[in-house]
């Protein structure tokens, strides 16, 4: 059975594409509250707007059925549990010995940032500090961890100066953070809801939960229809911003739609009780979001079809990491990573990558500036020229 709550952010039907069942939301971002019309006794919802329609409705699906714009009958609507809700709801009507696969593509914490009350509450204060103590002290975090190398250099700060904001602006800056770290707070709720479902039906040890995010902290801050009300409500479409997006991001340099570490490197968590048995270790190894079918196929022995109603299919270019999911295999990768978005592109072979934003080549060697700041391109121009060379045919046949 194969079942798909939560974020598409395109124009296909899951369930038109094989998916059993599918509820969500069709677009990349929404309110979280009420994505559709306003309801008595509460405000008008905050929408993500166009130039030429500042309220422009978001497309979601119900078990197939789209709705446009789909307007909540229950006030305890909230994406994040909503889409929670779903996944439980066709767990429990399988049959207990059935093999499924789940993907569970939340939305949080992607603005409009919006929280329950009680989760803000939590993390109220947490933020007086300002950008650079929270920066310094998840840097050290990172270290302890051992999730960077000890001697990891912290890229130059991006954000304003703490002390140069205005009272009212450290009060507004405090509550956003508030509100995205009360996002994620809440997500972990329901990553434990779904834990819990998985344990009292039995099934825990044997499922595989691979948890991830697409990418970086985002610096971007979006046109919108509404923005009164405090921050974190239904009224008040309310983005992270630059600031508080440096800091997510923290060693690395850059943003969501850059192709440099901030954007593109985020964690990966894999959590399989009756198989990996090296609990808490910690894997270098890069991998791609093209590398979770191979591993699924290994995982489960299948084969990727070679032909399907009469076409030829071609091979998948991911990698399987299952190896190095149960501590075993290399720690490199065999050959280069691609990436292109927007008007961010790179090649990663090695150590070796090769990046752009808005066509300007950079070289880093992230073995020895993992944080890109030491830009080689004038000192190897033979290395950048190489990697071009792959980027520039590996473009030319995906875009054909």
């Amino acid at each position: 059975t194969t079942l798909w709550s939560g974020k598409h952010h395109s124009t296909e039907n899951p369930i038109n594409r094989g998916f059993n069942h599918y509820s969500g939301l069709l677009d990349g971002a929404s309110n979280h509250f009420n994505p559709g019309l306003q309801r008595d006794g509460e405000g008008q919802p905050a929408q993500k707007g166009l130039k030429n329609n500042p309220t422009t409705y978001r497309n979601w699906v119900i078990e197939g059925e789209v709705f446009n714009p789909y307007t909540p009958t229950s006030k305890d609507f909230y994406s994040t549990d909503v889409f929670t809700d779903y996944a439980l709801q066709w767990m429990d009507e399988m049959a207990a010995d059935t093999p499924f696969f789940l993907y569970l593509s939340y939305t949080a914490p992607h603005d409009p940032l919006m929280a329950w009350p009680e989760d803000i509450e939590k993390y109220k204060n947490r933020y007086e500090v300002g950008y650079e103590a929270i920066r310094q002290e998840r840097y050290q975090k990172q270290k302890k961890l051992g999730i960077i190398a000890e001697n990891t250099a912290l890229s130059k700060p991006e954000y304003q100066a703490w002390k140069a904001l205005s009272d009212s602006e450290k009060k507004d800056e405090i509550r956003t953070m508030a509100v995205y770290a009360a996002m994620i707070d809440r997500l972990d709720q329901n990553i434990g809801r779904l834990i819990k479902t998985l344990k009292d039906q039995g099934k825990l040890n044997n499922t595989l939960i691979l948890f991830t995010s697409d990418n970086g902290g985002s610096s971007e801050v979006v046109n919108i229809s509404g923005g009164t009300g405090a921050i974190g409500s239904l009224t008040n479409w309310k983005s992270l911003g630059k600031n508080w997006a440096n800091v997510s991001n923290t060693p690395y340099r850059e943003y969501k739609n850059w192709s440099h570490e901030g954007g593109i490197k985020t964690p990966l968590i894999a959590y399989w009780p009756d198989k990996i048995k090296n609990k808490g270790s910690i894997v270098h190894k890069p991998v791609h979001l093209i590398d979770f079918m191979p591993t699924l196929q290994e995982v489960i022995g299948a084969a990727y079809p070679k032909n399907f109603n009469g076409e030829s299919i071609l091979p998948g270019p991911g990698q399987s990491f299952l190896s190095q999911m149960l501590g075993k295999g290399s720690q490199e990768r065999d050959g280069p990573i691609f990436w292109e978005w927007r008007h961010g592109k790179a090649i990663r072979e090695g150590d070796w990558k090769l990046v752009a934003h808005r066509d300007v080549w950079e070289l880093y060697n992230l073995k020895n500036d993992p944080v890109e700041e030491i830009n080689l391109i004038d000192r190897e121009p033979e290395k950048a020229a190489a990697l071009e060379k792959q980027y520039t045919a590996w473009a030319q046949q995906f875009s054909n």
